[in-house]
This record gives structure tokens, C-alpha cells and sequence, in this order.
């Protein structure tokens, strides 16, 4: 190919474009409009003082990154995966369940709720307000309508947004997360992609921010096709450092909360590996020598998220796009799980 030639965009990459370019409008919307549900939401939360989170890939992610912002508040908060409750489950009794699904129509999800019939504190979010779970359980929608590309990136910032609206209806301050939606930050990712460029995989990891870790592993895997994957930081520190060296790449998050210091020890760690070292910081601590840091404004919580998330996921496009002709079209999996 003649470098003069373009590049054609693939298809699938550019229903994503599609789907990022409203997810900030889609998501200041969705908080707007689901303050009513997340009142009930709340409410119950307050009743019952406990919490489980069940959802499937990219809606379990986000239970993970809101798993600690509602233990924060005292709420007994738990994420699992949707098949492990329904394998293993816990008990639903006296708990409120959150149950995400950005289709509202997987396979996990119709199950449980014919299997258990749901409870009077069942609340679904998705993104669908005629699926099957909107349908079976009192939800929170979320503006724009179901997400159509492979590989979640609007539902992940639109659920997220769902969430806030529940935490400001418990007395959290949305002021600051919504600021973030609203002027969203914009970082060059060329020194992140360049440091890349040569790993064979990436493993991605944080401690409060491991949620969104979660998240853009799990993306990196479906578009690159290659077995990237998180590990809390504790857990990748017990055993897993033997496999970092040049060949793999460690993506870190750090926020502005008491795990950052932990979060950097790592970062020094990895680099010593020689591994290539990305860090995604909200922290406002010093950058970690021989790291790749884009540099946020100070924030935690979902302050943090709305702020790194699309940059995140810019990287996680362009790292897949490099190594994948059809990056973006999906050849062993669906955009809606309809089979376990």
C-alpha cells in the first residue's frame, strides 16, 4: 500500500466512533431523567443497608467500579458476576439487587429472574426501556437507546451516569462528576500507543479504580483479540509480576483517594520489570519515572471515571486497530449474549 494511500476506517470501529461521539450527552440525559427511579433506588438502599450487583461483561465492570463508592456509604455492597449468582448464589433476601444489562435481553438475565421471580427490591438499569428487564423490574433507563457497536463504551458512561443519579439520591454531591460529563478532558494518547507498540498483551489493574481496569480489559480483548486481562493490584502483586518484562503491558489507574499510594508502588515495580508502564492518574501525585502518565485534574469516584473512561477507551481502539484488519466486527461472539 502507497503511504499516500487512506486507510479505510473498518466498520466496526466507526459504530463505535458512533456510539462515544453522544455517550457524554447521552449520559447527562440519562442522569437527568432517571432521578425519579433513583430515588425508589435509594430508598431501598436506605431500607435494606445492603447491596448486590449482578450483571454479564462490561455491566459487571461497572458494578465493580461502583462496588466501593457505595460501601463508602456504609451499604454492604457486593458485585458479582450474573452466572455466579446463578451457580453460587447469595442470598436475596433483605438485600437490594441492582441487575445491569445495557440490552436488558441476556441469556443470565432471563434466567434469574424465572428462576427467582426477582424481589419487592429488584431495580434493573439497562439501556433498553422495551427489553425484557425493563419490563420485569422497575429500571432505570438510559438515554440513546441500546448500544449497537461491539464492545461497550456509551453503555459503560451511560450506566455509569444511572448510578450517579442513585448516589446523589443518597447525599452524594454530583456537582464534580457532572462537571467532568460536561467539559470532558482531552489527552494525546500517541506516548501511550508508541510504548505499546511491541507487547505481545496487556494486563490492566488499580485498586478503588479497579472497576474501570476491569472495563478496559475486557474491551482490549474484544477488539484486539488478544487475552488481555485485570488483576486488582494486591492480586497482581501476589505471584502474577513473574510474567511482566518487555513483552507485556501494564495499564494502571490512580485517583485521588487513599489507594494511590499503593497504585504508584506498583507502577515503580512494573517498570522495573521492564515492562511498558501506562498510568491514567487523577492522583495529583507525582508522575512515576519510566511511566507513561496522562495526567487528569485531581478527582475520585465517578468524578475519576467520566473523566478517564473515554480516554481509556480511545487507547483501547487504537491499540486494537494497529493489530486487527476488521477491529471492531466480532467473529465468535454477539453484541447480545442470548446463549450461556
Amino acid at each position: 500500500m502507497k503511504m499516500t494511500e487512506e486507510r479505510t476506517r473498518p466498520a466496526g470501529l466507526a459504530a463505535i466512533d458512533r456510539e462515544m461521539a453522544h455517550q457524554h450527552a447521552d449520559a447527562i440525559a440519562s442522569y437527568q431523567a432517571a432521578q425519579p427511579m433513583a430515588v425508589r433506588a435509594a430508598a431501598s438502599l436506605k431500607k435494606t443497608g445492603s447491596l448486590l450487583l449482578i450483571g454479564m461483561g462490561g455491566s459487571h465492570a461497572v458494578n465493580r467500579a461502583v462496588e466501593p463508592l457505595y460501601r463508602t456509604l456504609g451499604i454492604d455492597a457486593v458485585a458479582l458476576p450474573l452466572s455466579e449468582q446463578l451457580g453460587q448464589p447469595l442470598p436475596i433476601a433483605g438485600r437490594t439487587i441492582f441487575v445491569t444489562s445495557q440490552s436488558g435481553e441476556s441469556a443470565e438475565v432471563v434466567r434469574w429472574f424465572n428462576q427467582t421471580g426477582g424481589t419487592e427490591e429488584t431495580f434493573g438499569l439497562t439501556l433498553e426501556g422495551n427489553s425484557f428487564l425493563a419490563r420485569t423490574a422497575p429500571s432505570l433507563v438510559g438515554s440513546g437507546g441500546t448500544e449497537l457497536a461491539f464492545a461497550a463504551t456509551r453503555s459503560l458512561t451511560v450506566t455509569f451516569a444511572l448510578h450517579l443519579a442513585i448516589l446523589s439520591a443518597l447525599g452524594e454531591n454530583p456537582d464534580t462528576a457532572l462537571a467532568a460529563l460536561k467539559a470532558p478532558e482531552d489527552h494525546d494518547i500517541a506516548a501511550a500507543l508508541s510504548a505499546l507498540e511491541n507487547v505481545a498483551t496487556i494486563v490492566t489493574s488499580g485498586r478503588r479504580l479497579q472497576g474501570i481496569a476491569e472495563a478496559l480489559a475486557l474491551g482490549l480483548t474484544e477488539l484486539s483479540r488478544r487475552p488481555c486481562f485485570s488483576l486488582e493490584g494486591g492480586q497482581l502483586r501476589h505471584g502474577p509480576m513473574e510474567m511482566l518484562g518487555p513483552e507485556i503491558g501494564v495499564v494502571l489507574f490512580r485517583g485521588l483517594d487513599q489507594t494511590a499510594g499503593l497504585v504508584t508502588a506498583m507502577a515503580v515495580s512494573a517498570v522495573e520489570t521492564g515492562a511498558p508502564v501506562i498510568l491514567f492518574d487523577a492522583s495529583g501525585q507525582a508522575p512515576v519515572v519510566g511511566a507513561v502518565t496522562i495526567r487528569f485534574a485531581p478527582a475520585t469516584g465517578l468524578a475519576a471515571i467520566f473523566a478517564m473512561l473515554p480516554v481509556a477507551q480511545r487507547l483501547m481502539i487504537a491499540f486494537a486497530d494497529a493489530r486487527v484488519e476488521n477491529a471492531g466486527t466480532p467473529v465468535r461472539s454477539t453484541k447480545i449474549t442470548r446463549s450461556e
